[in-house]
């Protein structure tokens, strides 16, 4: 089994040690991922806008492997205030809603940076028969 790893631009890659995305075998999972464009914090101050753009980090780096918010499995959110745990809710079932995955919310004490107030992991499934389809379409 061979295992492929994705990076992104994230400065806290590099510090701390990790690829935003590892897939092996069928599985594929994205660590901790803040809502950052640039390196710069979007929403801030905004747990909705936090969540979705966490989020569509997150599935950014599903793209490589091809998957996309119909192939995760789980997902784990991450807030610093549990006030914050309706917006961050509603932004995760705008997103999932079509394909619904386990999640979890948690509270948390904070994140590296004071300013975000969500950070997102999830999990997706990597169907061999798609790859073998995908493989096919391409030779």
């Amino acid at each position: 089994m061979s295992i492929e790893r994705v990076r992104t631009d994230s400065p806290w890659e590099e510090t701390i040690g990790f690829a935003r995305a590892v897939a092996a075998g069928d599985r594929v999972l994205v660590a901790g991922t803040m809502p950052l464009v640039g390196g710069v914090l979007q929403g801030e101050g905004d747990p909705y806008v936090q969540t979705k753009v966490a989020f569509g980090n997150a599935l950014a780096a599903l793209k490589p492997f091809g998957l996309g918010a119909a192939d995760v499995l789980r997902t784990r959110m991450y807030l610093t205030h549990l006030r914050d745990a309706d917006a961050a809710a509603r932004a995760h079932r705008e997103l999932f809603e079509a394909a619904p995955p386990a999640t979890t919310l948690v509270v948390v004490s904070g994140f590296v940076d004071s300013r975000v107030l969500v950070e997102v992991e999830l999990e997706a499934f990597r169907d061999p028969s798609r790859e073998t389809e995908r493989e096919g379409c391409t030779t």
